[in-house]
Order: C-alpha cells, then sequence, then structure tokens
C-alpha cells in the first residue's frame, strides 16, 4: 500500500519505518529537516514541508495515497488543519491521531471514522502489563474484548488444546502460537525470535515458553492471568 505519515515524531517515526519494513511504500512529512534526516534513509520518502500548506501537497501524490494518517502530536491546531487538507484533497482512508477530548470533538465532526490515541493506548496496555500476571501483551478491540498474548503455564507443555480443554474451561479462543524460534544471521551468528505457528486446532500441542494468542472478553483475560 502507499502509506502518507504528517508528523515524525517518536509515534510517527516509529510508525512510518515499521510499515515500510513490513513492505508498505511510505511517504514520511515533516516540518522539521532534522526528523526527516533522521529517517530519510529508513523509508520510501521523506519531505520537508508543512502539512498546513495547502499549496505544498501539489508535490505530494496524495490522490493516488491508500491511507493518510495524521500523526502530528505538539500542535493540535495544525493537526486539525492538516486533516481538513487531506479530507478535500484525497478519498484515502485517513486515520487521525488525536490530543484531546476537544480533538475527538472535531475529527468526529469531520467524519474522521478512525482515531487513535497511542499515548492512552500504551498506558492501558502497560497498565494491563502490570496488572495482570501472565500477560505479555494486549490490543483492545472495543471496552470489552480484546486480543492479548498470554504466558503458557508449565502445566500446559506437551498437552494438546483439546487436552486442555482450554476454550470451554477459560473462555478464550486461542488463535495463534508465538514459539521461540533460533534464527541464524548474515553474520553466521544466531538469535531467538518469536513465530506464528499459524493456524491452530484442537490437537495442537503446547510447547514449554509458548504464548498463546488468544481472542475473548476482558474479564476472562484477567481470569486466566489470576488463576494461580
Amino acid at each position: 500500500m502507499k502509506i502518507i505519515i504528517f508528523g515524525l515524531g517518536n509515534f510517527g517515526m516509529s510508525l512510518a519505518v515499521n510499515l515500510t519494513e513490513t513492505g508498505n511504500e511510505v511517504i514520511g512529512i515533516d516540518n522539521k529537516m532534522d526528523k526527516v534526516n533522521i529517517v530519510k534513509d529508513k523509508i520510501s520518502h521523506a519531505i520537508c514541508m508543512d502539512a498546513t500548506n495547502e499549496q505544498a501537497y501539489k508535490a505530494l501524490p496524495i490522490k493516488d495515497a491508500d491511507i493518510a494518517v495524521i500523526a502530528i502530536g505538539e500542535n493540535e491546531g495544525a493537526a486539525i488543519i492538516a486533516t481538513a487538507v487531506v479530507k478535500k484533497l484525497t478519498n484515502a482512508k485517513i486515520i487521525g491521531r488525536s490530543l484531546s477530548p476537544i480533538h475527538d470533538t472535531v475529527l468526529n465532526a469531520m467524519g474522521i471514522e478512525n482515531i487513535i490515541h497511542p499515548e492512552q493506548d500504551f498506558a492501558d496496555r502497560l497498565a494491563k502489563k502490570i496488572n495482570l500476571k501472565g500477560i505479555v501483551d494486549n490490543f483492545n478491540i472495543d471496552k470489552n474484548y480484546s486480543i492479548s498474548e498470554l504466558k503458557a503455564g508449565p502445566e500446559f507443555a506437551g498437552k494438546t488444546l483439546e487436552e486442555l480443554n482450554f476454550q470451554e474451561k477459560f473462555t478464550l479462543r486461542v488463535i495463534t502460537i508465538l514459539r521461540r524460534k533460533v534464527r541464524k544471521t548474515i553474520l553466521g551468528t544466531t538469535n531467538f525470535v518469536q513465530q506464528s505457528e499459524g493456524f491452530v486446532d484442537k490437537n495442537t500441542v503446547i510447547e514449554e515458553g509458548d504464548i498463546l494468542v488468544v481472542f475473548g472478553l476482558n474479564k476472562d483475560v484477567g481470569k486466566f492471568c489470576s488463576r494461580r
């Protein structure tokens, strides 16, 4: 996909690099040349531009973009103006970063359906990691449901999901399993990576150290983590 990201702060820059590494064509925009210089060799294109200046967009392939992310995090006014300009110039899916409840209201009024709150989301995920023993990571689907990465207990090792009666016992559906694998680097050294085992079924055997990626109610995730 062709993705344009406006704002190359910590969030915007990380997003741009990650999307590039996963095969997307990413154009990063910022009004500060030092940020552009940091990321220019890591993404497809990096441009120093004032996103509030509509005339500057003439140099951008904005109409060809699949997704436009307004990731500006230092200036709420600039973020709102940039969103308005992008919405005027393209039919691309727009993802807006909100900096405050009023910003939420403005984006909703503009018809922006995809609104993100990186700092709040990170804080919520970190709080769950701290409060729920055994949780590795968590992504909220809505206020009730989430996809969570949970450490498989040692008592699960060597047993199938059917033998564990996992879904019925914990009311959580296992989507996949992340398993630690040894990978050899181009330098000949080895390191460890977490690799998905793909789709699982009732005959899938859990190994020691596995991470279970599950879907279910937040309250059931909490019960799983506090079972011991």
